[in-house]
């Protein structure tokens, strides 16, 4: 019986997330140029689009939601971070543009993460059935919950520590530079008062 919760219990979390679709993904956006996805929507799903700026120049992008008759949707100019939310308007493909071409030098890391639809009502759903397991379905539903908390915790740390690693790399990098500047320069300055020195204390030949 104990293995028979256990399967239930297995199959009962893979099926809560097929009830919503996500797609998250990690890109390198070149200076001077724009990359768009494209997202095949139905009238009245909800969507949400997160992204950020993981390194780059100042850490900044352009954003551009269309819709399928390429009536603008949202625009973000500028962000190194933020989040939309809204629900198609009528069926078709929508597209979401990440824009570089203010940027002549650098290159930039953009995460985003494009959440398509909500998850069905579980509880309700279970609702339905008439089993002897409601305790069992319920510490589910909670479990599945905080998973997906824990997911989201996850992503934003997760992506935060990439940022700040990149910026301390960076930092590190100009350090390491500029002391290297500072040596030279000390020891360019260290030559001149040696030679400046010798000149003071050499006895200047008498000429006839």
């Amino acid at each position: 019986m104990f293995k028979i919760h256990i399967i239930f219990i297995a199959s009962l979390l893979l099926s809560l997330f097929t009830y919503s679709s996500c797609t998250e993904l990690t890109f390198e956006l070149p200076d001077n140029s724009v990359e768009c996805f494209y997202e095949d929507l139905k009238k009245d799903v909800k969507t949400t689009l997160e992204y950020q700026v993981l390194s780059g120049g100042n850490y900044d992008v352009d954003v551009v939601i269309k819709g399928p008759d390429t009536t603008q949707i949202y625009a973000g100019q500028r962000k190194q971070y933020d989040s939309h939310t809204f629900t198609a308007a009528s069926d078709g493909v929508y597209s979401f543009c990440f824009s570089n071409e203010f940027s002549s030098f650098t290159h930039k890391v953009i995460y985003f993460d494009l959440v398509v639809g909500d998850e069905s009502p579980i509880l309700d759903r279970m609702s339905k059935k008439q089993t002897a397991l409601t305790k069992l379905e319920s510490a589910c539903v909670n479990i599945h919950e905080n998973l997906n908390v824990l997911i989201d915790v996850q992503t934003h740390h997760r992506n935060r520590e990439s940022a700040g690693r990149n910026l301390a790399e960076l930092l590190n990098e100009r350090v390491s530079y500029w002391s290297v500047g500072e040596s030279m320069v000390i020891v360019v300055i260290g030559i001149g008062q040696v030679w400046l020195l010798r000149r003071f204390f050499t006895a200047k030949k008498s000429t006839l």
